[in-house]
């Protein structure tokens, strides 16, 4: 690891901003969803893959991106992903057909693992231990930023302009950023790059981390909260007042996103970054069991939010506080997406089924349960990690 004696916030910044052009890749989809159809209206169900394959990609090839990013180079998997990203965003505003328009959303997962493997372990290089807190939480908000931005900002510009228009403006995002970190990152010392893993070797790679209670342990506590976090936003709603239910729906991700960088990152001064993530996903468990004997209660909803924010801090701070070289850094990042991209993609059928079998209640106690379960698969990785 290259130690440094004062922390880059300039560059800090930059690379979040990355993060939130990464973040707007599942963002522009999903904000402009019902508006999709009458760019493709032959697509029929099938439209719902515009969404879906960016995170099958990341299933499949999480780890293995990882793994490849070690041996890339974290700067020019960075600055490449971003440039991928822009040439698909800009390709999507073209009236492409909606095969080769879901192609391109398929290379663009490719490109949102980059940024997302890559990004994170950079921060870590350019950040003094002390600072190191504060960059990984500010990391963790640039999914919650970035949907708020494209609600605010680019709902309006595609209600003026066209879902493509929003599509071209993102590309050019991706493109400015790429040049820029291009530039910016010539000058940084990095990790020498580790040779590129042989076919036949990837299976015990995986092994590797799957075995490894450093480099899984933040894997296995973010699956469950992915697989709660983007599903509540997507069935709560319906239970909620109408009067209120904008509001609330508004204020929970911003509530996570001051509490992580307030309360979380005062607290990883206090603690580990496991034990944060612990205390998160237990407030998260007993703000479900309040809107469960208070159904709908507005200040429940609000500290379910701020639970969210604390199990975010812990969970991106605890990767460099379990792994200490780059290289395990980069693993435990590309296990982190992959899990991430699994829990968005069964939590809502998961959850949306048992509102079926047994409504409300049952949605917030599975959601409790699942909660605990983060807290408990930390703690499991906790004792093998003191066993090893």
């Amino acid at each position: 690891m290259v130690q440094r004696d004062r922390t880059n916030w300039v560059m800090v910044l930059l690379i979040w901003v990355a993060g939130l052009g990464a973040a707007a890749q599942y963002g522009k989809i999903s904000v402009t969803f019902d508006l999709l159809p009458t760019l493709y209206p032959d697509a029929g169900a099938a439209i719902s893959w515009a969404v879906s394959v960016v995170g099958f990609v990341g299933i499949l090839l999480g780890v293995v991106a990882g793994l490849f990013v070690s041996a890339i180079g974290y700067r020019r998997t960075l600055v490449w992903a971003l440039s991928l990203g822009a040439v698909m965003s800009a390709l999507q505003g073209l009236d492409l057909p909606f095969g080769l328009f879901l192609l391109t959303r398929m290379i663009e997962g490719a490109s949102h693992l980059g940024v997302v493997v890559a990004a994170p372990t950079l921060m870590v290089l350019i950040t003094t231990p002390g600072s190191r807190g504060l960059a990984l939480t500010l990391w963790s908000t640039f999914f919650g930023v970035a949907f708020a931005l494209l609600n605010w900002i680019g709902l309006p510009f595609v209600h003026a302009h066209g879902v493509q228009a929003l599509f071209g403006v993102h590309a050019a995002i991706m493109a400015a950023l790429a040049v820029i970190l291009h530039l910016a990152l010539r000058g940084l010392p990095v990790p020498a790059r580790v040779p590129f893993p042989q076919l036949n070797t990837l299976l015990p790679l995986h092994l590797g981390i799957y075995r490894s209670p450093f480099k899984l342990a933040p894997a296995a506590g973010w699956l469950f909260y992915t697989c709660c976090f983007v599903s509540i936003l997507t069935v709560l709603p319906p239970f909620l007042s109408e009067e209120n239910r904008a509001m609330i729906m508004g204020a929970i991700p911003l509530v996570a996103i001051a509490v992580s960088m307030t309360l979380g990152v005062s607290l990883l001064r206090r603690m580990p970054a496991v034990r944060l993530a612990q205390l998160g996903f237990t407030a998260c468990a007993l703000s479900m069991l309040w809107l469960w004997v208070m159904p709908g209660f507005w200040l429940a909803c609000l500290a379910l939010g701020a639970s969210f924010g604390l199990v975010q801090s812990g969970s991106f701070s605890s990767v460099p506080q379990l792994n200490h070289d780059a290289a395990a850094q980069s693993e435990a990042n590309g296990a982190m997406a992959q899990a991430g991209n699994l829990g968005n993609a069964i939590g809502t059928p998961l959850l949306v089924g048992m509102i079926t079998l047994a409504g409300y209640s049952g949605l917030v106690l599975t959601l409790a349960l699942l909660f605990l379960g983060g807290a408990l698969a930390h703690q499991g990785f906790a004792l093998r990690r003191r066993w090893a």
